[in-house]
């Protein structure tokens, strides 16, 4: 590597850093709002809620980093395209070769780092995240409420309300429990009630002591109250074991599946390394710009065409799922595409003495 392509190569570091930084904080702040917002800290607990928002963000990084390291690319490149650098290098010998050379420095390790991302952090992460989104939708737990809020369910039509908690054995007192299930309203009062913790494997139980049960029906038939001494309450199990998740399905076995879904996933996974090598390369010229540019253009071209790239992608994800298009070439008609742009947009960097009058 030369001086000048160790220069470039640090002048695309530091943006790419600063720029990695901000759009991982980014989105650890918006998931964390999320899922604080859906009360998940009371399910899971704030531990566990910061491991899927782990999760999350390490399912996003695919994205994230190329999206960075173009970013980045455009701004060192198109910066040192406004200050003159780039003509006054050309002018000295150095040629675009010289520049693509500095760029693949970077872009080829970082999708080296994309590329064991998403085939082996991708299915881990949906993994454990499909796992924890599981606990968190699953039926109530009161070991986490508190006194004097309520607490609810969407998926299973559940709320619970407690007046007051002893939060030293977990004892509540005056509880409200309303269900909504096969037509039927069912209310529950009690004035005092415990969970027992479940077993691994078992079902957790809420033991609810002198109340009453007010169920109230849709169609024609009498309302009914019940009174009981002691009523205990079944939790469904959280079972770890979520069955077949595409995502979350290990790259050896899509390997060895034919289902067009599959295939779109193995092709997506692969996929991503060189998708960040040509959105780094197609970076190369969208950077170009005169001193009297402004650095704004360039950005909004630069967003639309990844913009654009990325949509394709996605469409062409859905396309090979969908059986509308055959795993060959599946996804990878929009690869090749952008290798011939890229190539065409790169010709002038093998023109150096032509660029520095243009």
């Amino acid at each position: 590597m030369t001086n000048i392509e160790r220069y470039i190569v640090a002048e695309v570091l530091k943006p790419l850093a600063a720029v990695l930084g901000i759009l991982v904080g980014l989105f650890v702040c918006f998931s964390s709002a999320r899922y604080l917002a859906e009360a998940i800290t009371e399910t899971l607990g704030i531990a566990l809620m910061m491991k899927l928002v782990f999760l999350k963000t390490l399912i996003a990084l695919e994205v994230l980093i190329p999206v960075a390291l173009y970013v980045s690319i455009v701004i060192a490149l198109g910066r040192m395209h406004r200050d003159q650098e780039i003509i006054a290098m050309r002018a000295s010998g150095i040629n675009g070769i010289q520049i693509i050379k500095a760029i693949l420095w970077v872009a080829l390790p970082v999708g080296i780092v994309v590329g064991l991302l998403s085939v082996m952090g991708r299915p881990w992460a949906y993994q454990d995240s499909y796992i924890l989104d599981a606990r968190a939708n699953a039926e109530l737990n009161t070991d986490r409420f508190q006194a004097g809020r309520f607490y609810g369910n969407e998926d299973s039509a559940r709320v619970i309300y407690i007046q007051h908690k002893n939060e030293n054995d977990g004892n509540m007192s005056n509880v409200f429990h309303y269900i909504d299930k096969d037509g039927t309203k069912e209310i529950i009062l009690s004035r005092y009630a415990t969970q027992i913790s479940a077993e691994q494997g078992e079902k957790a139980e809420i033991h609810l002591f002198d109340g009453t049960i007010h169920r109230i029906h849709e169609d024609d038939a009498e309302d009914e109250i019940v009174k009981f001494e002691k009523l205990v309450l079944y939790l469904d199990r959280v079972e770890d074991d979520i069955g077949y998740k595409r995502k979350a399905a290990a790259t050896t076995s899509l390997l060895l599946s034919e289902e067009a879904a599959d295939v779109a996933e193995l092709q997506w996974r692969l996929s991503r390394p060189f998708a960040t090598i040509l959105l780094a390369l197609i970076a190369i010229p969208l950077s170009r710009s005169s001193p009297r540019q402004g650095r704004n253009e360039k950005i909004f071209t630069a967003a639309l065409v990844f913009a654009l790239y990325y949509n394709l992608s996605g469409l062409a994800r859905t396309w090979v799922e969908q059986e509308m298009v055959a795993s060959f070439p599946g996804i990878w008609w929009l690869q090749a595409l952008m290798m011939i742009v890229v190539v065409v947009m790169l010709l002038p960097e093998f023109k150096p003495r032509l660029a520095i009058f243009r």
